[in-house]
This record gives C-alpha cells, sequence and structure tokens, in this order.
C-alpha cells in the first residue's frame, strides 16, 4: 500500500538546517519529490545531493523569503520541474528575541519581514495554484513561545500568534479542497538562536536547548503525519513539546 506521502511535491522554506533539512529528508524517504528552499546555496544544494543520492527527488532553490519574488520562483520551479505543488511548508523564521526595553528596533522588523511577511508571501505565491489545481496544503511552524508569552519574547511571539490568527482565517477561507496546518515546536535542536543578537537571551535558550531541547525529526514526523493524512482530513493545529518543558 502506497503512503499518503509518496509523489506529493513539498516545497519546504528554511530547509537548510534544523526542522527543514530534517521534514525534506523524512518526506524524500516516505516518497515526496521535495523543493529545498533557503538562502544558504550551499547547504540546500548539499541537502539535494544527500537526498537524491540515497534515490530520492530533491531540487534546491535559493530563496529568501523576504523577497516576494524568491517565492514566486520557488513556487515555479516546483511546478516546472515536478508539474505542481501539493504542500508549502512554511519553516523560514528567526527568533532575535530580547527586552523591549532593549529597543532593538531593527531585530522587531527582521522578525515581521521573515516570520510574518515571508509567510505571507507564499500564501500569495501558492493559493493561485491550489486554487487552480483544486487541492493543496499548506503547513506552518509556528512556536510554543506563542501559547506561553513571557518576557524577552514578546515580538518574537506577536509573530507567530500573527501567522496562528492569519493560518486560521485562511483555513476557513479555504472551502473544501485546501488544508491548512499549524506546528508549534517547544525547544527543539536547531540554530534558532543563532539569530538571536542579546548576548544574554542567547545564552539563557541555548541553556534550555542543551538541557532538554528536541531533535528536530521530531517536528519533522509531527509535519509529515499532517500529510499524510486523506485528503479529505484536516490536521490543524499540532503542539510538540520536549515533556520535560514546562
Amino acid at each position: 500500500m502506497t503512503s499518503g506521502i509518496e509523489g506529493k511535491v513539498v516545497a519546504i522554506t528554511g530547509a537548510s538546517s534544523g526542522i527543514g533539512e530534517a521534514t525534506a529528508l523524512l518526506l524524500a524517504e516516505r516518497g515526496a519529490k521535495v523543493v529545498l528552499a533557503a538562502r544558504r546555496s550551499d547547504r540546500i544544494e548539499a541537502l539535494a545531493a544527500r537526498i537524491t543520492g540515497a534515490g530520492g527527488e530533491a531540487v534546491a532553490v535559493v530563496t529568501d523569503v523576504k523577497r516576494r519574488a524568491d517565492l514566486s520562483r520557488l513556487v515555479a520551479t516546483a511546478r516546472e520541474r515536478y508539474g505542481k505543488l501539493d504542500v508549502l511548508v512554511s519553516n523560514a523564521g528567526i527568533s532575535p528575541i530580547s527586552a523591549l526595553d532593549d529597543l532593538r528596533v531593527e531585530d522587531w522588523e527582521a522578525m515581521v519581514d521573515v516570520n510574518i511577511k515571508g509567510v505571507l508571501y507564499g500564501i500569495a505565491e501558492a493559493l493561485p495554484v491550489f486554487r487552480e489545481q483544486g487541492s493543496g496544503h499548506f503547513v506552518h511552524t509556528l512556536s510554543t513561545a506563542g501559547l506561553r508569552i513571557v518576557p524577552t519574547m514578546s515580538v518574537y511571539a506577536g509573530t507567530k500568534n500573527a501567522v496562528r490568527a492569519i493560518s486560521e482565517g485562511l483555513r476557513q477561507e479555504a472551502g473544501e479542497s485546501l488544508r491548512v496546518t499549524t506546528v508549534s515546536p517547544g525547544y527543539t535542536r536547531t540554530g534558532l538562536a543563532d539569530s538571536i543578537t542579546d548576548p544574554d537571551a542567547r545564552s539563557a535558550i541555548q541553556d534550555g536547548m542543551d538541557k532538554i531541547a528536541m531533535p528536530p525529526d521530531a517536528i519533522a514526523r509531527a509535519i509529515v503525519f499532517a500529510i499524510e493524512q486523506p485528503a479529505g482530513v484536516d490536521v490543524g493545529e499540532i503542539v510538540v513539546r520536549p515533556t520535560a518543558q514546562s
């Protein structure tokens, strides 16, 4: 019996490391054709080579989600190479967290540009394609930071909750043939802390990751679970956190 993954064409932003990389590997292993999107061309080209070397199908597309034209090229490449796009996993994200008193306004703007506008640009490019096909699936990576608001994370949590609201509105507008899933990871071993410019905040997050973080494939399995459901089944929200996380 074939899985609900085999033959699906899945584009993944933020695919160069962490959750995006793990998701690409698991999907390819299950027979999906993956379109890898990230800014670091060397990383996604190496990942594409690893997948194709193992007998899978993958193509790398250098993508900065802050640029709508890059998302347009990503979706176009999926269609040109594989004839369709079944799933867009909007996973790219940054978290330069800090206290609001620090007034790191450029960091705030960067989070809005990547975490919110990057997702919106993906919707703008994929939604007309999904409508034309009569099927399609949006998967948006959120965070447990949006579920439990704590100091230093207000803007980051705000961006994730903006996408939560957009995703729910999208789900309601999507109708019978499109699916929308949000996945909220807790502490996960990724490079997300690298984007934190405040040294104290970065140290605190890295300490939490070192102690209790899950491997990225824990989130990849959740994403694959949502994608592999039958067409009429929409998994709306998934929260995956380490059992040790409060």
